[in-house]
């Protein structure tokens, strides 16, 4: 009898601590500078898609054909993106990389973005509206459109390779730029990150 009362007193006393543990806790939020990295985890994050998107493009209009390109137009390539399929292990924000890569092209000053076919149709839409609504020198004509000189597309691959509280995962992003004229693979460009993390016994 003895020995249950002390069992009982043993546990009420560790739900006790435990409640006044929890009790105590609080939630602390405080805002940092958006371009600082923030790593919890060894997950992709939005300072790899930065990266990442930013060396590519560096990469891609460092190659022999937008030179090509200049000479024989005389005015700076149009891209499109494509596609870029996520063959990850994790879910991962594909439209804020599309949109780092965009940011990228733009930014150097080297070509010019198109931008894909949900937005053309939209811009279509107003265009056509304004043929009806708006004054004849402020509408914005039909088939004046700048067509894509070169698409660009590619996929985010991963690997996890992970035992005893350790893991490494490897990210491999695959890009290559398409003539749209010819087919023809004028750029190709890869870029890898590799991350490890440690954690206690308890795991993943």
């Amino acid at each position: 009898m003895k020995n249950t009362l002390s069992k009982v007193r043993v546990m009420t006393l560790m739900l006790m601590s435990l409640f006044i543990l929890s009790a105590c806790q609080s939630t602390k939020v405080s805002r940092v500078d958006s371009g600082e990295e923030i790593a919890l985890t060894d997950k992709w994050n939005d300072k790899d898609s930065q990266l990442v998107a930013e060396a590519m493009i560096n990469d891609m209009l460092g190659f022999p054909w937008i030179d090509k390109h200049l000479k024989k137009e005389g005015t700076n390539p149009a891209i499109i993106i494509q596609r870029v399929r996520n063959k990850s292990h994790e879910q991962i924000a594909v439209d804020t990389f599309l949109n780092d890569l965009k940011r990228a092209i733009l930014r150097s000053g080297r070509a010019d973005f198109v931008a894909n076919s949900d937005v053309r149709n939209e811009v279509r839409a107003e265009r056509a509206d304004q043929e009806f609504n708006a004054s004849l020198d402020s509408q914005n004509e039909m088939g004046e459109e700048l067509g894509a000189d070169y698409a660009l597309t590619g996929s985010i691959n991963s690997n996890v390779d992970q035992l005893d509280g350790k893991r490494v995962t490897s990210y491999q992003i695959d890009l290559s730029l398409i003539d749209m004229t010819t087919n023809r693979e004028v750029w190709n460009g890869q870029k890898k990150i590799k991350k490890y993390q440690e954690r206690s016994s308890f795991g993943f």
